[in-house]
């Protein structure tokens, strides 16, 4: 089993930058994909952000040049900077992680962008 805890959500204005962090209570160094995922009401789930094992990133098109995803092996850790917020990005965003067959999920962080 491999716990996932989100942190770094919160209300920001509309062109301001939050920092998202997913810590992992294990390795993440033989990952096969990490990635934040967001639910926002009325809306489906949406993959904003993964990355896999080699590092090889991709982005929703909603996010492309304003978010980056990254990760840190030592630190066990993901994280997803988002800069010029917009109020359509307000969601609960999920840390996921693969593992061979099995994936695992965050609790969630609330993002609330303000216009």
């Amino acid at each position: 089993q491999v716990q996932l805890v989100e942190s770094g959500g919160g209300l920001v204005q509309a062109g301001g930058s939050l920092r998202l962090s997913c810590a992992a209570s294990r390795s993440i160094f033989s990952i096969d994909t990490m990635g934040w995922y967001r639910l926002a009401p009325g809306k489906q789930r949406e993959l904003v952000a993964a990355v896999t094992g080699t590092g090889s990133t991709n982005y929703a098109d909603s996010v492309k040049g304003r978010f980056t995803i990254s990760k840190d092996n030592a630190k066990n850790t993901m994280y997803l900077q988002m800069n010029s917020l917009k109020p359509e990005d307000t969601a609960v965003y999920y840390c996921h992680a693969r593992f061979g067959f099995r994936e695992f999920w965050g609790q969630g962080t609330q993002v609330t962008v303000s216009s």
